[in-house]
Parts: structure tokens; C-alpha cells; sequence
């Protein structure tokens, strides 16, 4: 392939595989708990981050973990304790990252061209330092989900049971809002803030059309998210389209194929159990009477 040629595009790639693992699988248990909105708003609060590292010359990408990281365990603490105002609260939160994040940026003198690349993704200005990060905390993120992957299932399946169980609840809540977190850090580059959210929501809602187990699940939906990142960015290469937008809209594109034939498929196996219902009838015998047993 011709993207091939050039090293910024082979460090996209490899980037693009890792965001492809990990925002699908940290997905998986978001979707599962309902809360499939958790990463667009963390990616609100880590413009906060990103606005912090430009002012004060540091890594923006530093800046954006540490800040997208309390605000997650915030966002569970405020979830935890009122349920009942907790959207309006998330709100605030969210619209508050991204407010500070704007004006930190504009403060630093970079404006809405410094806040570009974060919000909608830049494959063009990834570097090596940038793959070894991601890298790292996308092992950090798989590491987690096979570590707690049981722990973590029986949460989402029932908060209650999970409690009732002996297991730290709270903890755990807390350990899939900071995933969370972590995972929007590592794709925000390539994908973008403001679209990093679908690649973790979208590609678990293909799965879920054509499996029926958590594992399977989350393993097609890993396997959906490899294949919408590195084909899209393959396309918005070939094509000079942003990176961010074409591995989204691939996403989409599958999740509309699952959908198409989940159904399908259910059709299929529902007439073939509604065949299996209905006796045979031997030939030359009339109908009725072999229904009645005449």
C-alpha cells in the first residue's frame, strides 16, 4: 500500500490497531451499564487538560489524562451519590471542560487552530514519542479488562448482585469510569474528543446485533473496531479526508451490516423453529385430517 511508504502513516496505522482494541473492549462494559455517553463527556473535561498543557508548555496529552482522570472518579462519585440530579450535574461538568478548555487554549495564545487537531483528530502530527504513550496506556486499559474482566461483568450485569457478592463496587465503578478515561486520552489524537465516544459505543452496538454472549460480544466489537480505524484511515488517506470522521462513518456504516443482517438471521432461525412446530404432512393425505389424526 502506498500510506505505507511514509513513517508518520506506519506509526498511524500501529496507532490505529491500538485504538481499534481498546476503545471497543472498555466500550463493551460502558454500553452494558448504560452509560454510553460517559466518554463524549469525558472527552469535554479533558479539553480542560489539553488547555492546561498548552498554557503551562507541558504535554497536552499529560494534561488531558490527569484532568479526564478525576474527572471521571468525579463523574462517578456524582453518579453514585445523587442519582437523581446527576444528569444535571454531568452537565455542568461537561460543559465546564469544555469552556475551560477554550479559554485556557485562547489563553495560551494557540486559539481554536491548537484546539483543531485534539478535537477532530490529526494522523498527520502523531509522532514515535506520542505511538510509545499510547502504546503503553493501551496496555494498561487491555491489562484492566483481562485483569477484572469477571469482576467488572458481574457489575454491569447487576449492581446489586455484584454487592450482594462481597465485591467492591465502588471500586470497580470507579475503575470503568477511569478506563474511560484513559481510553479517550489514547485515541483523541488519531480519532479526535468529540467522536472517540462512537468508536467505543458503536462498534459494541454492531456486535450486539449478531452475537449474543458478553465475551462474544466484545470480541466481534473489537474485531468491528480494528477494522473501521485502520480501513478508515487507509481511506482518508487515499481519499484526503480527515481521519477522525472516516473511521466513525465506517463504524456506522458496519453497525447499519449488523443491523441488516441480524435481522436476517433471526428471520431465518425464526422460520426454521416455526417449521419444526408445524407436523408433516405425507403426501397424497388430506391436511385437516392429518392434523386432527384422522
Amino acid at each position: 500500500m502506498d500510506m505505507l511508504q511514509y513513517d508518520f502513516m506506519r506509526v498511524a496505522l500501529v496507532m490505529a490497531v491500538l485504538i481499534g482494541l481498546t476503545a471497543p473492549a472498555v466500550g463493551t462494559f460502558i454500553v452494558q451499564r448504560r452509560l454510553s455517553l460517559l466518554g463524549d463527556g469525558v472527552g469535554h473535561i479533558a479539553l480542560t487538560g489539553i488547555g492546561l498543557g498548552l498554557l503551562t508548555g507541558t504535554s497536552p496529552v499529560l494534561g488531558a489524562l490527569v484532568v479526564s482522570v478525576l474527572g471521571a472518579v468525579a463523574i462517578e462519585v456524582l453518579r453514585a451519590r445523587s442519582r437523581s440530579g446527576a444528569d444535571v450535574a454531568l452537565a455542568l461538568l461537561f460543559y465546564g471542560g469544555l469552556a475551560g478548555g477554550v479559554l485556557l487554549t485562547d489563553a495560551q495564545g494557540g486559539g481554536g487552530a491548537s484546539l483543531q487537531s485534539y478535537l477532530f483528530g490529526s494522523i498527520s502530527s502523531v509522532t514515535v514519542d506520542d505511538l510509545y504513550v499510547v502504546a503503553a496506556l493501551a496496555v494498561v486499559v487491555l491489562g484492566i479488562v483481562t485483569l477484572f474482566g469477571r469482576e467488572l461483568f458481574l457489575l454491569c450485569q447487576d449492581e446489586e448482585v455484584a454487592r450482594a457478592s462481597g465485591l467492591p463496587v465502588r471500586f470497580l465503578s470507579a475503575l470503568v469510569a477511569v478506563t474511560a478515561a484513559v481510553t479517550v486520552v489514547i485515541a483523541m489524537r488519531a480519532i479526535g474528543l468529540l467522536l472517540v465516544s462512537a468508536l467505543m459505543v458503536v462498534p459494541v452496538a454492531a456486535a450486539q446485533q449478531l452475537t449474543r454472549g458478553f465475551r462474544g460480544t466484545m470480541l466481534l466489537a473489537m474485531a468491528a473496531g480494528v477494522l473501521s480505524a485502520v480501513a478508515g484511515l487507509a481511506g482518508s488517506f487515499e481519499y484526503d479526508l480527515p481521519p477522525g470522521p472516516s473511521i466513525v462513518l465506517l463504524a456506522l456504516a458496519l453497525f447499519v451490516a449488523a443491523v441488516l443482517g441480524g435481522t436476517l438471521v433471526r428471520r431465518a432461525r425464526a422460520r426454521a423453529a416455526a417449521g419444526r412446530r408445524i407436523p408433516a404432512v405425507r403426501p397424497g393425505v388430506d391436511a385437516e385430517a392429518e392434523v386432527l389424526g384422522g
